[in-house]
């Protein structure tokens, strides 16, 4: 079992051996429901876009962290 205290802000972070197991990684969606008390968080699963796939590399000047900044909560 693993822990993780929430701040006053809602926040929490998901232990590393849960991120593991889910194979969770940095920019990935996360759905959450509630079933009475507990709460159950999925990873959603995005289709592949083969064309945006075989472009993404040549658009590293939009890739920097202040783009992902802000393309975050969109």
């Amino acid at each position: 079992m693993e822990t993780s205290r929430v701040t006053s802000k809602g926040q929490t972070t998901i232990p590393a051996a849960i991120r593991t197991a889910a194979q969770i990684k940095n920019g990935d969606l996360l759905m959450f429901t509630t079933d009475g008390k507990q709460v159950i968080m999925k990873k959603i699963e995005l289709p592949a876009d083969e064309y945006l796939d075989s472009v993404s590399e040549t658009l590293s000047e939009w890739l920097s962290p202040e783009d992902e900044e802000a393309w975050r909560d969109l």
